[in-house]
């Protein structure tokens, strides 16, 4: 029966006695395989060579070549060695004295993955010598066959040239590959990262103070979008071109991402050194982009920041030119900033928001507040609005404006929404405890929560009747451009019998045709149309115009930012249906909103006949 016993160390001990082929082991370098030393051989090894272990043990590889050894499989196995190649040869060599033998040599490489050594395994057979291979050895001896062996060598010789210098070359193709961007020749992001470790190393040392100009492309999705890639490849390696042209020599450029390129420059004498090259970029980027005869506009924009010996964390300061450029885009684009430690400071502010922000959609941290709408004929209450607020842990409560647009970029706004609108029901049987009719809520919605197919079944689920709800969009949702999704959904909630209200309009981007495709039954012109109405001529004629258009389309109109008795009653003797703003209430929670409709009863405000004469 065939067992798992160990061999026995009996029939170890054999192996080495009976075995034939000469076997040893060789620790080679790790940056040149040709370079190598014996650590063990067996006494077929020996008896071969014709060298004692101890003679062996320690020697480089060169002590198996003799004097008889052809150059040509001399050079055959120094390029496999040193490519680390498995590989046999036949031929003529000599023992330890002198004598000629036919030998089988073959190498395998090894590794320890313990501990990253390389070795070779060395495997000698002797051959018997044939009529073929003694004429040959005759043939070498003979003075007349000397030259043309020579020739061979020579002919041998120069193939291996060859050979070597086209590795070479191949070699600096796949180095210098490595280290560039394909599409503009920069270096690319890995040879940026080795060379901004170096540019660090020589600051720690030597006090070798640099700047980091880290720029990015303002409107790049844009020129891919309407021109395609063709046309953003082109623009990159314009970039490319332009920041070549205005750099030195001992400044690194390069392309770490799609549009985002970096320069190191040392620090000079002058700070002009540093702020000219941040403006020069910012100034070239303005002239417009020409592909194929369109012509089109990307500015950059630049953030910068100094690396000196005095920084606690030099390796920061490519994090640093990423804040400073965040602040540029943020306030404007097409521009410059330098970091500063407020930078710094907001930069953490920032992360410390997005972290408490996704904290909050798991706690559920968001409320809504209410905010009356008042009937302008009648003065009573018609709808109330419902606006989010972040109940915060720490900060209190903190309006839409402190952390709306950074749920906008993280993509949480349809989770807000879904939080916000769940507590509905419960807020609006509270509210009704007041005893006081309340028609309608309105609530603001976001694109993505349109887009949600499950928006729909929600409105049906928390049990608010649907002619009481009134959905607002934000005009900047681009009317022109909703999807079909958006499209099915607005369909659907006018099918149900929920109202649709565009909200802010005039302030974003919408049209008559987006209008119209909306239909919207119910027009909000934004406060900033309202407020000066009552002492500017202008903007009652403005007002007066985007009234003329909502009644055009037999819309309710909405008058916002309504602050003060005179803005109320002009509004109303324009032609608005119904009143928003602080004269009548600012946003406030549930409970605060009962107590108020318990004290006015609904009446909000007791109109007076209108004024007579025209408005203009």
């Amino acid at each position: 029966m065939i067992g798992s016993s160990p061999v026995p160390p009996q029939i170890l001990a054999q192996i080495d006695d009976k075995c034939v082929e000469g076997l040893a082991l060789a620790l080679a370098s790790d940056a040149d395989g040709a370079v190598m030393h014996f650590q063990w051989c067996n006494s077929a090894f020996c008896k071969i060579t014709g060298y004692d272990a101890a003679e062996v043990i320690g020697q480089r590889g060169t002590i198996l070549i003799g004097s008889s050894m052809d150059q040509g499989n001399h050079l055959i196995i120094i390029e496999k060695l040193m490519n680390w190649e498995h590989f046999s040869v036949k031929a003529l060599n000599n023992r330890k004295n002198g004598e000629q033998y036919w030998q089988r040599m073959s190498w395998t490489p090894l590794s320890d993955p313990s501990t990253g050594d390389r070795w070779w395994l060395c495997s000698l057979i002797e051959l018997e010598a044939q009529a073929g291979q003694e004429d040959t050895v005759r043939h070498l001896e003979r003075p007349a066959s000397g030259r043309e062996a020579l020739t061979s060598y020579v002919e041998r010789i120069g193939l291996l040239e060859r050979e070597n210098n086209r590795l070479f070359q191949l070699a600096k193709k796949v180095a210098k590959e490595a280290k560039e961007d394909a599409l503009t020749g920069l270096s690319n992001r890995r040879h940026f990262e080795v060379e901004f470790k170096s540019w660090v190393s020589n600051l720690k040392d030597a006090g070798s103070d640099f700047a980091v100009f880290y720029i990015d492309l303002d409107r790049f999705k844009s020129v891919n979008d309407t021109f395609g890639h063709d046309a953003g490849d082109r623009l990159l390696i314009s970039v490319a071109d332009m920041l070549r042209r205005l750099t030195n020599e001992t400044d690194l450029v390069a392309r770490i991402g799609g549009d985002e390129f970096v320069v190191l420059r040392p620090l000079g004498q002058s700070a002009l050194d540093i702020s000219s090259l941040a403006d020069a970029v910012v100034q070239e980027m303005h002239a417009p982009f020409v592909f194929e005869g369109k012509s089109t506009f990307c500015s950059a924009s630049v953030g910068v920041a100094i690396a000196n010996a005095n920084m606690d964390a030099p390796e920061r300061v490519v994090s640093d030119a990423d804040t400073a450029l965040y602040h540029a885009k943020t306030n404007g684009k097409g521009r410059w900033s330098f970091f500063t430690k407020e930078m710094h400071a907001e930069a953490i502010a920032a992360k410390r928001l997005v972290s408490d922000l996704l904290i909050a959609c798991e706690n559920r941290e968001f409320v809504p507040f209410f905010q009356p709408l008042i009937d302008a004929a009648t003065g009573s209450i018609a709808s109330a609005e419902v606006l989010v607020r972040w109940a915060h842990p720490r900060m209190g409560l903190l309006p839409p404006a402190a952390f709306l647009e950074t749920a906008d970029k993280m993509g949480i706004l349809k989770r807000i929404d879904e939080i916000v609108f769940a507590t509905l029901p419960k807020k609006l049987a509270l509210i009704d405890g007041a005893g006081v009719d309340l028609p309608r809520v309105s609530i603001n919605v976001s694109t993505g929560r349109l887009a949600d197919p499950n928006l729909i079944h929600d409105i049906k689920r928390v049990g608010i009747q649907p002619k009481r709800l009134t959905i607002e969009i934000l005009e900047s949702v681009y009317l022109d451009r909703l999807g079909d999704v958006v499209n099915w959904t607005l369909s659907e909630l006018k099918e149900l019998g929920v109202t649709i209200a565009l909200d802010d309009f005039g302030t974003g981007h919408a049209s008559v045709q987006g209008l119209l495709k909306i239909n919207p039954a119910v027009l909000k012109i934004d406060r900033q149309f309202i407020l000066p109405i009552v002492e500017d001529q202008t903007a009652r004629e403005l007002m007066a115009s985007i009234i003329g258009i909502g009644k055009s389309l037999s819309m309710s109109i909405v008058a916002e930012g309504v602050e003060t008795e005179a803005h109320a009653r002009l509004a109303r003797d324009m032609g608005c249906d119904l009143l928003q703003g602080y004269y009548f209430g600012r946003p406030m929670p549930a409970t605060e909103f009962q107590d108020l409709l318990i004290e006015t009863k609904g009446q909000f405000w007791s109109p007076e006949p209108e004024i007579t004469g025209k408005v203009s």
